[in-house]
């Protein structure tokens, strides 16, 4: 697809941890990129698979490193796995094994969550960078004995920071799969529903919505298979090379956003 075609773009969905900043390290092109989109008047989102943070502190985070946000601004993986709850397991119980800023999230859509485990009713596993290996053994305990929901909010393997990486919610499902054989339901990216929400969230169409991240197996196949504009960009873990081994093929490959500056200036 013609880079062009971003003039055709209304609604820019972007993953956040190696497509705007880095870490803590902000990409040069981030704030000109987005004051771009907003003084064209278009519209950002940020959509991340990273449930270990809540809204809040992502608006605390961009805060730090220049960037407004609000809340409207963000579709999360906490947010799509609560609607997800609400849709399928509406009052259920949960244990959740994540940290208290996901505990907070939820608990915030009205779920009640509980560490009785006589009292759990549904399962939920996050990037928990407060895990337990008590939180592991409740988890086991609870899938080796009854059949519960068990829903995981994203399937990365791994999280990218300034010194390499660490592991994601992908692994633990992994990690658990090989002592329960169990899977849970996956909610986050590659799955379509967060750019499905935030579009309908818009009211933009999906060849109005272009779907922009590093990783072509969770970010660009969301964009894939929600039928939006898949972009992958090479500034954080994607490299030309995974191309090659990949059934996912995306619309646009750029090095870095920066190149989306000059293709919506007016």
């Amino acid at each position: 697809m013609d880079v062009t075609k971003f003039k055709d773009i209304k609604l820019f969905l972007f993953d956040m941890d190696g497509t705007l900043y880095l870490g803590n390290r902000l990409y040069d092109f981030t704030k000109e990129l987005l004051s771009t989109i907003k003084s064209t008047g278009r519209r950002y989102m940020f959509m991340t698979n990273n449930s270990s943070k809540s809204i809040v502190d992502y608006i605390k985070k961009l805060e730090k490193l220049g960037i407004p946000a609000e809340r409207e601004d963000f579709i999360t993986s906490s947010q799509a796995t609560a609607y997800y709850l609400k849709k399928y397991y509406p009052n259920y119980k949960l244990y959740v094994c994540g940290t208290k800023s996901l505990v907070k999230e939820l608990e915030t859509e009205g779920f009640y969550v509980t560490e009785d485990l006589d009292e759990v009713e549904c399962i939920v596993l996050g990037n928990d960078q407060e895990l337990t290996f008590k939180k592991l053994e409740d988890i086991c305990k609870l899938l080796l004995a009854r059949d519960l929901p068990y829903i995981a909010t994203n399937p990365d393997y791994v999280c990218p920071t300034e010194f390499g990486s660490v592991p994601d919610c992908g692994s633990f499902i992994d990690m658990l799969y090989n002592c329960v054989k169990k899977r849970p339901v996956v909610i986050g990216k590659p799955e379509p529903l967060m750019p499905i929400l935030a579009m309908e969230r818009t009211g933009y169409k999906k060849e109005e919505t272009a779907v922009i991240g590093d990783r072509l197996y969770t970010d660009v196949k969301s964009g894939v298979n929600a039928g939006a504009v898949s972009v992958l960009v090479l500034s954080g873990e994607a490299t030309l090379d995974d191309l090659k081994d990949s059934d996912v093929t995306p619309d646009i490959i750029l090095d870095d956003c920066g190149a989306i500056i000059g293709q919506i200036k007016e």
